[in-house]
């Protein structure tokens, strides 16, 4: 496990702690989300909060002045400390470190659902039932359409991918008629 995912998970931890102790679990995971999309989404703000001769405290006006109307005071001091400590780069694994802490205290887990074509929101609800039902918490779902599939599903829980697609099948198949054949 690399230094940074261990400090991310730090900062998850006592992010989640502190949201959970007001009520603000699932508020705190949007608003991270917002400062992920905000901070990762532009190349020129990565660049400005990479810069060394640039103030910190600097930086740290500029992000509140986008962010404070969007966000809650405890995710802009996270915020905030990360861009002290110069860990602004890890923004996107306490988010994800977040929604893992958080989804295993709510007894829910994110899933990517990919499909060759696009499902319906039924048929998509009845995957993530599927797969709820599979692995014991609710699945918050969003899918990708990945036309490579050529059918079928894969599904990505975490770091797990249960893989039903047609090109998954083949790609099994023809790894075992290589085996038999040798």
């Amino acid at each position: 496990m690399s230094r940074e995912s261990v400090v991310a998970k730090r900062y998850a931890k006592a992010l989640f702690e502190l949201a959970q102790s007001n009520n603000m679990v699932a508020d705190v995971e949007q608003q991270l989300k917002i400062v992920v999309d905000a901070l990762t989404g532009d190349a020129q703000i990565r660049k400005f909060l990479g810069l060394p001769n640039v103030e910190v405290t600097k930086k740290i006006d500029i992000i509140k002045g986008a962010l404070s109307d969007k966000v809650s005071v405890m995710v802009l001091n996270t915020v905030e400390l990360l861009i002290i400590r110069n860990r602004q780069t890890a923004i996107t694994d306490v988010y994800e470190a977040y929604t893992r802490v958080a989804g295993d205290a709510l007894g829910q887990a994110h899933a990517t659902i990919y499909t060759a074509k696009s499902l319906s929101s039924e048929e998509l609800a009845k995957v993530s039932a599927q797969f709820g039902t599979m692995i014991g918490k609710r699945i918050i779902a969003k899918q990708i359409v990945e036309p490579a599939l050529l059918g079928g599903v894969q599904v990505r829980i975490g770091d797990r991918l249960y893989d039903g697609s047609l090109s998954g099948k083949l790609a099994r198949l023809e790894q075992a008629l290589k085996t038999q054949a040798l």
